[in-house]
């Protein structure tokens, strides 16, 4: 290692995560939402921004995805009290969670069954119609079901979209690409699950493999696409795009939360908890939430351990300057979506008064989750969806956040945990039943 990384590792959070242990840390100032909302540097209308987008898009949604229908072409996913699975980890954990513990089911997300949707469709969507009103073929008050229309589709089959991803994100974009008739292609990390890159190029788009990490599948789509000026290219580092889908989630949360007669103020606090890789999803989400409910809410950022990259550039104050392998660590993981080594800088700037936490979560708890959830619930994710299950009782128990936080008993019995899931319901059966089978192997590490 470096003197530079010696000198960080005086940092025990830092010498732990090197370690490849688990971690949480929270953030000590105490600056109002609306004020670091406003100093993030962010402009607060791309999330209504992102609403209108994609309900202007629902009429095609319905057309060219018939699932769709019976919401309109709205999509979203459901929120599921998991009251068994409660029961269960607070036995286990010997310790009784206050509040109600739910799930936000984003692995029923409709098209593509993951967080990482909500981001690529919008961007797709966003890419799709500058190209379709710069060429004239659709206008400001036209039906956007013209896009499933020969002409519109004529328009799209001369122009480009592209992707690095580790695998969700990748299906959101190439699925919802293809379906509009862009040339689509997908740079893709060697790890990336197999079947993801099979189902990819069922849909017609091009996969292209690259060895190493998440990092040099995106280094490497996007040097490409800068060749080519009728390519965009979907940057998952940096895309306010993509942010803004993800942020466009939170105000139909609080529609759900209300029709669950789920109460969210002072008296009655929000914990979430999201699944990070590269940070954008966790981020975004994250910042339409602040939006909607103030300091009300607290988010918390979930990662493997063995590939801490948000954690790491937020608690060194390096961001996207540092990697999880300039600590020795492999990056390796059971977690594919998660497994990110550098981190956004642009999350990790503009939100670093907007994140309460970071935690990170051992790759053998990820799976053991994985079959604790499907026993007690009969609810199937793949194991980057169960990162932030534990959390709540790790928030609960943490004296330096109830310190931070100023949070009292009352509130936190009156308080609502919400893990937000990632992906499992495009995950073949042979592919479930041996993260089933891991996981209940390290049932025993749940304690």
């Amino acid at each position: 290692m470096t003197p530079e990384i010696d000198k960080l590792l005086q940092d025990p959070i830092v010498a732990a995560m090197a370690r490849g242990e688990e971690t949480s840390w929270f953030r000590s100032g105490d600056t109002p939402a609306a004020q670091a909302l406003q100093r993030s540097g962010l402009d607060p209308e791309l999330t209504l921004d992102a609403r209108q987008r994609l309900h202007r898009f629902a009429p095609w949604f319905v057309k060219q995805f018939p699932e769709t229908g019976s919401s309109h072409g709205i999509l979203e996913s459901p929120v599921h009290g998991i009251p068994q699975l409660q029961q269960e980890l607070n036995r286990r954990l010997g310790a009784t969670l206050p509040g109600e513990l739910w799930l936000k089911r984003d692995d029923l997300l409709p098209v593509a069954g993951s967080i990482k949707a909500r981001g690529g469709i919008h961007e797709v969507l966003e890419v799709a119609e500058r190209f379709a009103l710069d060429a004239g073929v659709i206008g400001p008050d036209d039906n956007y079901e013209r896009f499933a229309e020969p002409d519109v589709r004529e328009v799209m089959s001369q122009y480009g979209i592209s992707v690095g991803s580790t695998g969700n994100l990748g299906l959101s974009v190439g699925i919802t690409a293809a379906a509009l008739g862009l040339q689509t292609t997908v740079h893709m990390s060697s790890d990336a699950r197999s079947w993801k890159k099979a189902l990819l190029r069922s849909h017609g788009v091009q996969v292209v493999e690259h060895p190493g990490d998440f990092t040099q599948a995106v280094a490497a789509g996007r040097a490409e696409a800068a060749r080519d000026p009728k390519v965009h290219f979907v940057d998952d580092e940096n895309s306010l795009a993509l942010f803004a889908g993800y942020a466009a989630s939170a105000q139909r949360l609080a529609g759900q939360l209300q029709g669950l007669e789920v109460t969210v103020d002072e008296r009655h606090p929000l914990f979430v908890y999201l699944p990070c890789g590269v940070g954008g999803s966790p981020g975004g989400v994250t910042y339409g939430l602040k939006q909607v409910f103030g300091d009300a809410v607290y988010c918390f950022f979930a990662e493997p351990s063995n590939c801490p990259a948000v954690t790491l550039g937020a608690r060194t104050g390096l961001h996207e300057q540092i990697s999880a392998f300039d600590l020795g660590l492999t990056g390796a993981t059971v977690a594919d979506g998660l497994a990110v080594a550098r981190p956004s800088g642009l999350v990790g700037r503009a939100l670093a008064e907007l994140i309460d936490g970071y935690c990170t979560v051992d790759d053998e708890k990820m799976l053991a989750l994985t079959a604790l959830l499907d026993e007690t619930e009969n609810i199937r994710v793949e194991p980057s969806a169960t990162a932030g299950l534990l959390l709540p009782w790790r928030v609960n128990a943490a004296t330096d956040f109830r310190a931070i936080s100023g949070l009292s008993d009352e509130q936190l019995a009156n308080s609502t945990h919400l893990v937000w899931s990632t992906g499992g319901s495009m995950v073949p059966a042979t592919d479930m039943r041996s993260y089933l089978e891991q996981g209940r192997e390290f049932l025993p590490q749940i304690s």
